[in-house]
């Protein structure tokens, strides 16, 4: 690469589904109803989680955090996207990519973080009911959820700081929705293997790891359901997990559908990303904070009792 080509970039271009602009009309329609059930059904939870006081527990403390989460995450993508969509130039600042890139990778890693707190909570609920309070006590419970965050933003941080110190050449054009950080690196026109190197830990260490306890805890449950003697018993130990666990395999499914199926010769080392991809992509990140409430209201008793708790005083209280 000639350094002379080098510059100085002030913003970048997002490809998105420029070269389908019947498309763009399509999905901005769903995405804006998308992200409306979003806010409805993550805030709704939130809501419920705090004015029931049956609710003041562990996992539905995570699960708040969760929903919130989910909302925090969207907010920072959807919006830009769907400007974009209507916009004949798709651009965006150097520094407003930054933002969006350090919001992005945060959210996703607390997110991954979170899950495997929630799976060990659920591990410790079916194994060791009786010192289930003990064990999972606020004392314990709030730094698990704290920590999640901290995990999350910085090594989103400490990855952001390394991506905007690389120099960028005049291909600034990002074949994504959104600043997505691989995306982003491929611009530079310099050596990224440090930058790989450094995802590629991050990744085992907030990804992988996370992902591991999540499959040790539900395996140590499912062995432990299996010793219960009656199918009564065995369905309600494995409806207190049931949400959680498909909302796992969605948001793990996705990631490791995207990141890990096999690339032909001819674009593993291109910018080349076709419109299934974006879409994977966009299923990731617009789907799975969608159905997530839905999910645990849906499959979730003690959710739906709550609603209809609230209502029936609502009611009455008028």
């Amino acid at each position: 690469m000639d350094w002379e080509n080098q510059t100085i970039l002030v913003e970048f271009v997002l490809k998105g589904l420029s070269g389908y602009p019947r498309l763009e009309l399509l999905f901005f329609a769903l995405i804006l109803i998308m992200y409306v059930v979003i806010l409805l059904g993550n805030g709704t939870l939130i809501s419920i989680s705090i004015l029931d006081p049956h609710l003041h527990t562990p996992m539905y403390f995570f699960l708040g955090n969760l929903s919130f989460l989910d909302i925090c995450y969207t907010t920072t993508s959807i919006p830009p996207t769907l400007v974009s969509f209507l916009s004949e130039r798709k651009t965006i600042s150097f520094s407003g990519c930054a933002v969006q890139m350090f919001l992005g990778l945060a959210m996703g890693t607390t997110e991954c973080v979170l899950l495997g707190m929630m799976a060990f909570d659920r591990y410790v609920a079916i194994c060791y009911p009786l010192r289930y309070p003990v064990i999972i006590s606020k004392d314990s419970y709030v730094p698990m959820a704290a920590g999640s965050w901290i995990i999350g933003v910085v090594n989103s941080a400490v990855q952001t700081v390394f991506v905007v110190q690389l120099p960028f050449c005049r291909n600034n054009v990002i074949n994504h929705f959104s600043c997505e950080i691989l995306a982003v690196m491929k611009l530079a026109c310099a050596d990224i293997s440090g930058n790989e190197f450094i995802m590629l830990v991050a990744t085992t260490l907030f990804t992988l790891m996370p992902l591991l306890l999540i499959v040790v805890s539900y395996s140590l449950i499912v062995v432990n359901i299996l010793k219960i003697h009656t199918s009564e018993g065995r369905s309600k130990a494995f409806s207190t997990c049931s949400a959680h666990l498909t909302v796992v395999i969605i948001f793990y499914g996705t990631i490791l559908f995207m990141y890990m199926k096999p690339k032909s010769k001819e674009t593993f080392h291109s910018d080349d990303l076709d419109a299934t991809d974006k879409l994977i992509s966009m299923f990731y990140g617009v789907v799975t904070p969608m159905v997530n409430p839905l999910i645990y209201s849906l499959r979730n008793k003690d959710v739906k009792e709550a609603v209809k708790h609230l209502f029936i005083r609502k009611v009455f209280s008028k």
